[in-house]
């Protein structure tokens, strides 16, 4: 397995530095070989620069890309966006020699050059690939008895040619890693829809953000789920400070968000603490203590099933 460099992006270490934290100590429980892309900047964002001017997108994105080059290591996004950037550009000036000779026209003169030798992956879609769903599954210490709403979000499906994860209309990828973890999956209408954050509409269009955000969290509610569970931290900022948004507006949800890596850490053993849940907005106490004690049930189970083990006599052996 090639060593990854991870790319946090902008987002995470600004607003969740929780998934951040989360994202290491989880790959370090896998034993996956890693270590921060230094030096990285925006990636850049997708919505933004891209549709004004292709080059200084592709410039900026490959810089990124040229930096884990140095280091021969694929890079790790956390962040659908970042990974739609990433990737894109990498792919499209892996396949264009014009634009890679221009994009290294730009590049040269801060001494970096894009060779396209590295891949960009998403956590979700390394973790299905290269760890795999059984062996995920056996390295949960915690099954979580969990209801969860997965959001795969916009950029990590589409475009689906690209991707090649599967159908963007009924995706199952990062459900079966979700189930791995012990959680249900829990089926909900508009599932694939968009959180409301993406393509410029909470920039542009902030009250119509809001709508598409309600009718995501109204449909969840309605499935009955305890969690939100994401792999894009702008789709996390829609939901836990959307929630907040909408709050004032007299809807009361208070649905907790876990971006994937925090929810695969709790089922691995670490606390709701160490996976930063309380520096989100919405802090749902009653969920917190739900996880300690599922958490706190099977840590006694497994206590006492080491202690009967222990006092089990031997074959043919009489006890004292």
């Amino acid at each position: 397995m090639k060593e990854l460099s991870l790319f946090t992006g902008c987002l995470i270490p600004n607003r969740y530095p929780g998934i951040e934290k989360a994202t290491g100590l989880v790959l370090d429980r896998l034993g996956v070989k890693w270590s921060y892309l230094k030096e990285a900047a925006c990636c850049p964002a997708p919505g933004i620069y891209r549709s004004f001017d292709k080059i200084t997108w592709l410039t900026l994105a490959s810089r990124n890309l040229a930096l884990a080059e140095e280091k021969d290591t694929d890079i790790l996004t956390i962040c659908n966006g970042c990974f739609s950037s990433l990737m894109d550009s990498n792919n499209i000036l892996k396949n264009d020699e014009g634009l890679r000779s221009e994009v290294n026209t730009h590049l040269q003169k801060i001494g970096k050059e894009y060779n396209g030798t590295i891949e960009v992956r998403h956590i979700i879609e390394f973790l299905h690939t290269d760890i795999g769903v059984q062996k995920l599954g056996d390295a949960v210490e915690k099954p979580l008895d969990i209801r969860a709403a997965v959001h795969y979000g916009c950029h990590l499906l589409k475009p689906t040619r690209e991707r090649k994860l599967g159908s963007a209309e009924c995706p199952v990828f990062f459900d079966e890693l979700v189930e791995a973890t012990g959680a249900t999956s829990v089926p909900y209408e508009g599932k694939t829809s968009c959180c409301g954050a993406g393509g410029g509409v909470r920039s542009a269009m902030l009250e119509t953000s809001f709508k598409m955000t309600e009718y995501k969290l109204d449909r969840m509610i309605k499935a009955g789920v305890d969690c939100i569970v994401d792999a894009c931290p702008f789709c996390h900022l829609q939901y836990d400070a959307g929630q907040m948004k909408l709050k004032r507006n007299g809807k009361n949800y208070e649905i907790p968000v876990l971006h994937f890596s925090q929810l695969l850490g709790l089922a691995l053993g670490f606390t709701t603490e160490e996976m930063g849940l309380h520096l989100n907005e919405i802090v749902n106490l009653k969920f917190e203590e739900k996880i300690a004690q599922i958490q706190k049930r099977l840590l006694l189970n497994n206590f006492q099933g080491k202690i009967v083990l222990k006092n089990k006599p031997r074959s043919g052996v009489e006890p004292d």
